[in-house]
């Protein structure tokens, strides 16, 4: 069931005291990411001349989270998540700063996997921490504004790395991610969390164990994590494979060259833009409701089928745009939903657990989606990726469409309306 909630204007919230250092930290950490993105391909690139190298940066990425997720939950919910925060990203410039002084390919993949690790810990802690900041009127202004903002400078810094790197190389692109993370680190120290109580932090391995199992154990019993894990495995497996092949097929369906394939991230950066403003306009701030969630994945999924099928360049604008808008909604709707219903003392290992889930669908959909390819055509990997997304959509709503949704309910409470 939708909560209403008073449409709450960005400004204000962007300009509060408890929310914006972090807003404006990680503006400049998403610029410095994207300068290291494109530096990192191409340095691995140059180092191997090698495409198969390059995408072996992806199991660099995946592995970690795979690996290290339950643990890193539990460091989440036991510590304090400011200071995971900041001696994340602490660790992180160190790390950038190695890799614009490295020149041998093994390094970079272990630098880079490090930096998985840290992403590993802090994305999950940055969710955490933001309903300590916030209203519950405020989460869906304050998300919105983030996803935007966040995919505006994206679009910027994408647009400028190539120029930058061609013409200085790799190591200021590195440099500047090393700074915005330090910048970040000192935007987050100057945020003020309430105390909270974690799980215990004695009892050595075993105590560790026994939180992780707590966390999984709760994910099981919840009516709505217990849901909704199943779903989004089903989401990354659809998506995994579309998401990364889309220049595949740019370049053999829809016979683009570079700059084409250029227009069609610019349509999907566009509508990942105005996205989450045209929701929330659209429901007046209602955000738990499930059909902001999950009717995205069904307009995308038809669009994925779409693109398998049409040959036009404006089709292909045009349902990428549809594209972006609903992936941008569907992040925002599900980020504000798992902030407010997930309660806090477990909110670190639900949110690496759907992590988790997500990087191995994702790993298992890069897999299949590439034999695919090979055997069929990329035509087959976005009709079946759209079909599957399709069906992840209707399954969300059946499962979930109806379940009450309110504030850190507990399972085996009543639910509130």
């Amino acid at each position: 069931m939708s909560r209403p909630t008073s449409r709450v204007p960005y400004l204000r919230v962007i300009r509060s005291p408890r929310y914006f250092p972090l807003w404006l930290g990680q503006i400049i950490s998403n610029l410095g990411d994207t300068l290291n993105y494109v530096a990192l391909v191409v340095l691995v690139f140059r180092l191997s001349h090698s495409g198969l190298a390059v995408s072996a940066l992806v199991l660099a990425e995946i592995v970690p989270t795979l690996l290290l997720g339950p643990i890193a939950g539990v460091v989440i919910d036991r510590f304090d998540r400011r200071r995971v925060l900041i001696a994340v990203d602490s660790l992180r410039a160190v790390l950038v700063l190695a890799l614009a002084l490295t020149h041998a390919l093994w390094a970079v993949y272990v630098l880079a996997a490090l930096l998985a690790v840290g992403s590993t810990l802090f994305n999950p802690a940055l969710q955490a921490v933001i309903p300590s900041l916030l209203t519950d009127e405020e989460r869906l202004a304050a998300n919105s504004v983030a996803w935007s903002s966040g995919r505006l400078v994206q679009i910027i810094g994408a647009s400028g790395a190539g120029g930058l790197i061609a013409w200085a190389g790799t190591t200021p692109a590195f440099l500047v991610n090393a700074a915005s993370f330090a910048f970040s680190a000192a935007m987050l120290a100057r945020l003020s969390l309430p105390a909270r109580q974690g799980p215990s932090r004695g009892g050595g391995l075993a105590g560790w164990l026994r939180d992780a199992g707590d966390g999984l154990a709760y994910a099981r019993r919840d009516p709505f994590v217990a849901r909704l894990v199943p779903v989004q495995a089903l989401t990354s497996l659809a998506t995994g494979a579309t998401s990364a092949l889309l220049v595949v097929l740019a370049t053999t369906h829809l016979h683009l060259a570079a700059q084409g394939f250029g227009w069609l991230l610019a349509a999907i950066g566009v509508g990942a833009l105005v996205g989450p403003f045209l929701s929330n306009r659209l429901t007046g701030g209602r955000y738990l409701d499930m059909r902001l969630l999950f009717v995205p994945y069904i307009i995308r999924g038809i669009g994925d089928i779409a693109l398998g099928l049409v040959m036009g360049l404006p089709w292909a604008l045009a349902i990428l745009f549809v594209y972006g808008l609903n992936t941008s909604t569907g992040v925002v709707a599900s980020n504000s939903i798992l902030q407010t219903v997930i309660p806090d003392r477990v909110r670190g290992r639900v949110f690496t657990l759907l992590d988790v889930t997500w990087a191995a669908m994702r790993l298992l959909s890069l897999g299949l989606g590439g034999l695919l390819a090979d055997r069929l055509g990329i035509s087959a990997v976005y009709l079946i990726g759209g079909a599957l997304l399709t069906l992840a959509g209707a399954l969300g709503l059946g499962l979930l469409g109806r379940l009450p949704l309110v504030r850190d309910y507990a399972p085996g409470e009543p639910a509130r309306a």
